[in-house]
């Protein structure tokens, strides 16, 4: 799959190095997204290995169980390793939900709700099956941006786990993206308004369309120019 929108050439090895460079702005918003309100230097130097005073332990776990997750993703990436499947999302999970999630590491093994929404996910039987369906869909797509967003929402709206949903298919829709030698969106915690208005949309109807928009919209500008710079000998990108 190609870039289709932006005309941005695949560069794993320059994907790879600015996804590591945003490692602390990926974790800082992702916890201001779940009411968590650490600043950017608090991050920083939370994961300099510095406890930060005043805040609270649980919060700051929380934090650095997301540079773990992270860490751990940019690993498999690495070594080839990564993969959209049950058992890599069950084992990411393991790290960016533990003590967090009623159970971390599994599948639900019950039902759940979705606060603001009448829409009820799979039952938790189902959720297998969910899963290989929502990797079918989304494969269906030619355009990588189109099929990573498409991975993300598929992962919110079946709820695979019972917390931790939202960060998991973000998790997994960069990884995707990265392995393909894209970058990966990061949600400015600054736009939770308009992202939690357009997920309670999606969450009734299962229509993408606006969501894939607002997410595209997050894709940092500086971030597609250096993408499409081109290299020394004229030739844009590498695979």
């Amino acid at each position: 799959m190609k870039d289709n929108y932006w005309k941005m050439a695949p560069n794993r090895g320059k994907a790879l190095m600015l996804g590591r460079r945003q490692l602390s702005e990926f974790v800082c918003d992702a916890v201001n997204l779940e009411g968590i309100n650490f600043t950017l230097p608090e991050i920083q130097t939370l994961l300099d290995g510095i406890t930060i005073g005043g805040r609270k332990i649980e919060d700051q776990q929380i934090a650095l169980n997301q540079s773990k997750a992270w860490k751990t993703m940019f690993n498999w990436l690495g070594d080839g390793k990564f993969e959209l499947s049950i058992k890599k999302v069950c084992e990411l999970h393991a790290i960016a939900a533990r003590d967090e999630a009623l159970e971390w590491g599994q599948f639900r093994t019950g039902g759940v709700t979705i606060a603001g929404t009448q829409y009820m996910p799979p039952a938790s039987q189902e959720l297998p099956a969910s899963f290989k369906e929502m990797i079918l869909e989304s494969q269906k797509l030619v355009d990588i941006y189109d099929y990573a967003i498409s991975v993300f929402l598929g992962m919110a709206r079946n709820q695979f786990f019972y917390d931790v949903n939202k960060r998991m298919g973000r998790f997994m829709m960069n990884g995707i993206l990265l392995d393909a030698g894209y970058p990966a969106i990061n949600l400015p915690a600054k736009r939770q308004l308009e992202f939690n208005h357009l997920m309670l949309a999606f969450y009734e109807t299962g229509e993408q369309q606006a969501m894939n928009t607002f997410l595209r919209t997050c894709l940092d500008e500086r971030v597609i120019s250096i993408m499409q710079e081109v290299s020394i000998g004229g030739v844009k990108g590498q695979v």
